[in-house]
């Protein structure tokens, strides 16, 4: 068994980063949707701007409002209006088709990659 990409959010940018709220990544659920990612599901999030990576929970914002918050302890290290990049993957015996969604400024959904 490997560990395989099967979700991705390509260049999100971050909407809100609220220190004092109790973890996780909060998601405008279409994006949520097309990339694949299920609420209270495990993610990478990696920092296109300063490198940061760590790991959090997704939990559901709003469906079209474009919401991409870091919360508690990752809102000291992911800011309001960096990029990111949000991965979700899975254990497998072979290759999984990964659904990668790119997202405009705005965090619209583009295409997928």
């Amino acid at each position: 068994m490997r560990w395989f990409l099967r979700s991705k959010i390509q260049n999100a940018t971050v909407t809100g980063a609220r220190v004092e709220y109790v973890g996780s990544i909060a998601l405008d659920a279409e994006l949520r949707d097309r990339a694949g990612l299920m609420a209270g599901e495990k993610v990478l999030v990696a920092d296109v701007e300063n490198g940061a990576r760590l790991e959090t929970y997704v939990i559901e914002a709003e469906r079209g409002s474009g919401t991409v918050c870091m919360n508690g302890a990752a809102a000291r290290l992911i800011g309001e209006g960096d990029r990111v990049i949000v991965m979700g993957f899975e254990l497998s015996d072979g290759p999984v088709e990964a659904r990668a969604a790119l997202v405009d400024e705005a965090n619209r959904f583009v295409r997928y990659l």
